[in-house]
This record gives C-alpha cells, structure tokens and sequence, in this order.
C-alpha cells in the first residue's frame, strides 16, 4: 500500500519578497508612530511655556483683526491638549483653518496686508477641501479632523517614498529611506496643519507611476499637487523630464499625457481664484503686498547662513536657515555618490530652486522636506558605507524633530 504525506508548503521567492517587505513595513510604521511622538512631546514643551505667560504673548504679538477669539480671549487652561493643539495649528495652519470654516474672499482690498482676513486668498485650496471633507465624516471639528487627515497623509508619504525606494534600490534601503523621512526634523509638519503631508503624498504617487510609466495617473496625481502648493509646479519638471526620456529612448508618446495634465491644478485655482474674486491674477497680488514674496535669487539665504556663522546662536532663524543649507549641500553629495532617475532629481532641483528664490521666507526644514527624493541617495549611503553610524543619525535626527517642533512653537523662528 502507498502512503503519501500531506504536501508541504513551498514558498516562491515573492512569497519571501513579500514577508520580508511586510517586516520593513511593520518596523517602519512603528518608527512613524514614534516621530508623531516626538512631535507631540515638542508640542508639550511648548505647551508649558505658552501657557505659563500669556501677558507677554499678548505684550510681544499684538492680537490681530482676523484671530481667533477663542485663542486670544480664554484663560489658562487645565490642561495642555488645547494648547498642544494651538502648536499644532499655529502659523500657516491658522490660514488654512480660516480657509476652511470662511472659504476664500470675494474681494481682496487694495493694498492688502497679512493683518486681515483677505490675505488667506494666497493660501492654496486642495488640504481645506479635504479638511472640510473630513469633518464633514468624522465628529471632533475641524482642528481634528486637520490633524488626523495629515496623520494619515504623512504616514502615507512614508509608505509611497518606501516602494519608490524599493523599486530602486530593494528594501533595505527603502527601509532606511523610510525612516530617515520619518524622522527628518522637517518632518514636523506632518502633524501640523500645513500641506506638506499632502504634498509629499501626491508628488510620491505622480513619481512612481512615472517611474512605472503609467501616464495618465501620474498625470492626475500631479495636477492634485500644483493645485496643493506652490512648489507643487515642480511635478511639472518631473513629468517633463519622464516625458522627454520615454520619447526618446521608447518614441512612448503617450507620456505626454502626464505633461498637459500636470499643470492643470495650478492653472485651474488662479483662474477660479480670479473670477471668484473679481480680480485677473489677485493671488500673485496677494503674495507680493501680503506676504512680501519678492526674489533674492538666494542672497536671502547666503545671508541669513553668513550671519549665523558670524554671530552663532543670536537668530533662532538664522541658525535654521543655516543648518537647511548645510543639509541641502549634504543631500548633494549623497546624490552625487548615487544617483537617481533623472525625474526624481528634475523635481528636487525645482523644490530647491524655488526654496531659494524668495526674499523673505527661504531655505527652511520643511521645504528642505518636501524635496524628498534626496533622501532616497542619503538611505543608500547608510546602508552601503556607513551602517555603524546609523543609530547616531536615528538619536539626532529624534531629537532635532523635537527641538524643531519646540521652536516653532514658541514663535522662535518663522517655520
């Protein structure tokens, strides 16, 4: 008689593919939770310290036209949730915050100032809608609903730079790319209500079905972004560049499809914005007499970096701005050691350019994090030359998130 044993399971090696990027993913997240916890600890910091002397706020930032009663009027709390939430919502998250609960204005005064309300029209619509969107699901009000919407976003954004990674360079390096996106100090504003998260989210995905050559998405994904922010016109250079490459190494036409859709979120807003307002081009007026957006072609930066190394430590700005230029020049090398497809380098470069151009608000940790794919070559490195040093990078960067985060929120220095 013939006895045959039960089959065994066999595992092909995508089945061990997969197991292996499964851990990546589990270990990665668990890092992503603990930044979101770094984050919060900053927030508590702040929390303390704003709360303990709300006369010399008042005294040092006079309360504006358009701020929030609730913010400026209440007494000291008992608790600090409603102040880590301040910290969370501070800065550009009160514009956004005004967008969703006011919209944007029907008329802009001449001459406008970012002392009123009006000044909101240079803030860009795609997170408020989703914020509004949010809230309109989930109960808490619309401060939560910013704040989970950009929790989910960012963890996103670390997931879609991993599978860019992977795809590259396999996911042992997606997995250090993972981490050092987490953890990069500019990461802060994955918790704030600010756009990056969402930002990162769609220029990942435009990227990846770049690099997967499939157009129309990236096409898509890429107008989300230009409608986003404005650094967001940089999927437009990566589109271009992707283009470019497919027509000449494959005659892959088609790719121009990403090319014409790619600027259609920003075009789309400016020409809404205009007749919404009554007013052809009102953001670019907004930005310039609001906002003082001119152009320094970098002197801004050159100078903010020099005056922190001749007076180090007087300017909390300064010293950032210094320290994101140091970084930018970092990233540099990495990519000159390893280099990427010429798309992901196309939209850095623009990122970076357009960080640079501005005469007031320049190179800053947050801007510095939205040209992500430089992380990728930094991952690389780690992972091929220098291994050792990767729990050094892991505790600086942890405490750089905190300390950045505290900074910003004791209106230390312009985020």
């Amino acid at each position: 008689m013939n006895t045959t044993s039960a089959a065994e399971p066999t595992f092909t090696p995508a089945d061990e593919a997969q197991s292996v990027w499964r851990s990546v993913l589990i270990r990665c997240g668990l890092v992503y939770l603990f930044s979101r916890l770094c984050v919060v600890v900053g927030a508590a910091i702040v929390a303390a310290e704003l709360r303990a002397d709300a006369n010399k706020r008042d005294a040092d930032f006079p309360r504006a036209p358009w701020a929030d009663p609730y913010y400026w009027d209440r007494p000291i709390p008992k608790n600090a949730v409603r102040p880590m939430l301040d910290v969370l919502t501070s800065w550009d998250g009160l514009w956004y915050l005004r967008i969703v609960r006011s919209g944007y204005p029907r008329e802009v005064r001449p001459e406008v100032t970012y002392e009123v309300a009006d000044a909101r029209a240079a803030f860009f619509p795609t997170y408020p809608s989703l914020v509004r969107a949010v809230d309109w699901l989930l109960p808490g009000g619309d401060t939560v609903a910013a704040l989970l919407l950009n929790l989910v976003l960012g963890a996103t954004a670390v997931w879609l730079v991993g599978l860019i990674a992977r795809d590259l360079y396999g996911p042992k390096v997606a997995e250090r790319a993972m981490v050092l996106v987490a953890l990069f100090p500019g990461s802060f504003v994955l918790s704030f209500a600010y756009t990056e998260a969402l930002l990162i989210t769609v220029a990942a995905a435009c990227m990846l079905f770049l690099l997967r050559r499939q157009w129309v998405w990236a096409g898509v994904f890429a107008a989300i972004g230009t409608a986003t922010r404005p650094n967001g016109v940089a999927l437009v250079a990566a589109c271009a560049v992707a283009a470019f490459l497919a027509i000449r190494e494959r005659r892959e036409w088609r790719s121009l499809v990403a090319v014409v859709l790619a600027p259609v979120g920003f075009v789309a807003f400016q020409l809404w914005l205009s007749r919404h307002a009554s007013e052809f081009g009102v953001w670019f007026r907004v930005q310039t007499e609001a906002w003082g957006e001119g152009t320094s072609f970098g002197f801004t930066a050159v100078r903010r970096t020099w005056g922190a190394i001749a007076r180090p430590l007087t300017s909390p700005t300064n010293t950032i701005t210094a320290v994101s230029v140091a970084t930018l020049l970092l990233f540099w090398w990495f990519l000159r050691k390893h280099r990427m497809p010429a798309l992901l380098v196309a939209y850095s470069a623009v990122v970076v350019v357009l960080m640079l151009l501005p005469e007031t608000v320049t190179a800053r940790p947050r801007f510095v994090f939205t040209a992500f794919p430089l992380f990728i070559p930094a991952a690389v490195w780690f992972e091929t030359h220098r291994p050792s040093w990767w729990p050094y990078v892991l505790a600086s960067s942890a405490t750089g998130l905190v300390a950045l985060t505290a900074l910003y929120g004791v209106y230390g220095a312009i985020p």
